[in-house]
């Protein structure tokens, strides 16, 4: 009798622990600073959402390359943009006032 209760004790805590990771969702940040992503290259786990701030005095944006799902208004100093990545893949970026500034989030 008391193995089925340690068995029933660590599916209850196996599903207090899935609970948890299913309501906090994880996040990641990318900052803009001198003319430039960084991190440059972002890897994230799918569910993950990302916040850019731009920590300079130009205004940047944050567009994908292509056909994509990021596309910010401009961001003034201090401003920031968020995305929540929901499938995996490689997501290339750049700002469209600067078009030698460019980024990539890798989500798993």
């Amino acid at each position: 009798m008391k193995r089925y209760g340690t068995v029933v004790a660590a599916l209850a805590s196996a599903a207090v622990l899935t609970a948890a990771q299913q309501t906090f969702a994880a996040t990641g940040q990318v900052a803009v600073v001198n003319f430039a992503y960084s991190p440059a290259t972002l890897n994230i786990s799918r569910g993950t959402t990302v916040t850019w701030t731009n920590g300079d005095t130009d205004p940047h944006t944050v567009t994908s390359s292509g056909s994509g799902p990021l596309d910010s208004p401009m961001l003034n100093k201090g401003d920031t943009f968020s995305f929540t990545f929901s499938s995996a893949g490689t997501f290339s970026y750049y700002c469209t006032v600067h078009p030698t500034m460019k980024g990539t989030v890798v989500v798993s």
